[in-house]
């Protein structure tokens, strides 16, 4: 079977990516224009690579067809790293990553994360679920960061518990989609310790206990996040204005979350454009 893959005019490839990655009023969109203007295209490709992955495992019914889509992606990274890309997302990285061979590992890591969601929708522990936000999440904000790092070599020590953080901001508020999509990532240890079963989450079932899970879930990902930013180095906080409008933003939808009861589980709850604007817009000019 072969993956149909979307196809543009290279041209294009800068106006593909930033309708893939960050459509207007969306939290990327506002995160990436803190970042310099000439950073920008580099960082909104990373972005659309990252949701291109996203696409991949999550909206795809059949297993089988999302592993040969990522295959797919796998020998299209390699064909980035030969100078022959094909994917408009591909050629935006080909005109904007300085340096495609380095970041090449980084990118078959992130494949490898993302193919975890084909192989399993549950995760027993802890542990086990750091092992998926590490590849997703710690290796892609490590790559961002490096986009625009006063110290690249160092980026990945205090980037990558960042981008943990903030994949514990997206189980929260993506819990209900997801477990209508059949996965949750609150590890069975956990719903267990709170009684809240599974049928519970796709039933959308709001109880006590549920309020407790979800309050020890928000606390976590509101403590990981805060604790990321305040080991970012302090002569590389000017240098990562993105990631840190998109931690602020976390932290912003975290409350709004808990303000809200925690009703995740029928909707999705978001921030106002505005909000988002002025979120990012303090986040990153905060010294």
């Amino acid at each position: 079977m072969c993956a149909r893959i979307p196809q543009a005019n290279p041209v294009n490839f800068d106006e593909y990516c930033l309708q893939k990655a960050a459509p207007p009023g969306s939290s990327t969109y506002y995160a990436l224009r803190q970042a310099p203007i000439a950073r920008q295209p580099l960082l909104t490709a990373l972005f659309a690579l990252r949701r291109e992955f996203e696409e991949t495992v999550k909206e795809t019914t059949d297993p089988t067809v999302g592993r040969t889509k990522l295959a797919w992606w796998q020998k299209e990274a390699a064909a980035l790293v030969a100078g022959e890309p094909t994917h408009p997302v591909s050629q935006a990285l080909a005109a904007h990553l300085p340096d495609v061979q380095a970041e090449y590992p980084a990118l078959q890591a992130m494949i490898a994360g993302f193919e975890m969601d084909l192989d399993q929708a549950r995760y027993l522990d802890y542990p086990n679920l750091r092992r998926y936000m590490a590849g997703v999440g710690g290796t892609f904000a490590s790559v961002v960061a490096r986009a625009t790092a006063r110290d690249p070599s160092q980026a990945s020590s205090w980037a990558a518990p960042l981008g943990e953080a903030l994949m514990l901001e997206q189980i929260v508020v993506e819990l209900g989609n997801d477990a209508r999509h059949g996965r949750i990532y609150i590890p069975i240890d956990e719903m267990q310790r709170y009684n809240v079963t599974a049928a519970d989450l796709i039933n959308r079932k709001y109880t006590d206990a549920f309020t407790e899970l979800m309050r020890f879930q928000t606390t976590r990902a509101r403590d990981a996040i805060r604790k990321a930013l305040d080991g970012l180095p302090a002569g590389e906080r000017h240098s990562q204005s993105t990631l840190r409008a998109l931690a602020a933003l976390a932290l912003a939808l975290l409350d709004e979350i808990e303000r809200d009861g925690y009703h995740v589980l029928h909707q999705r709850i978001a921030l106002t454009p505005i909000r988002k604007l002025w979120v990012a817009w303090r986040a990153a000019r905060k010294h």
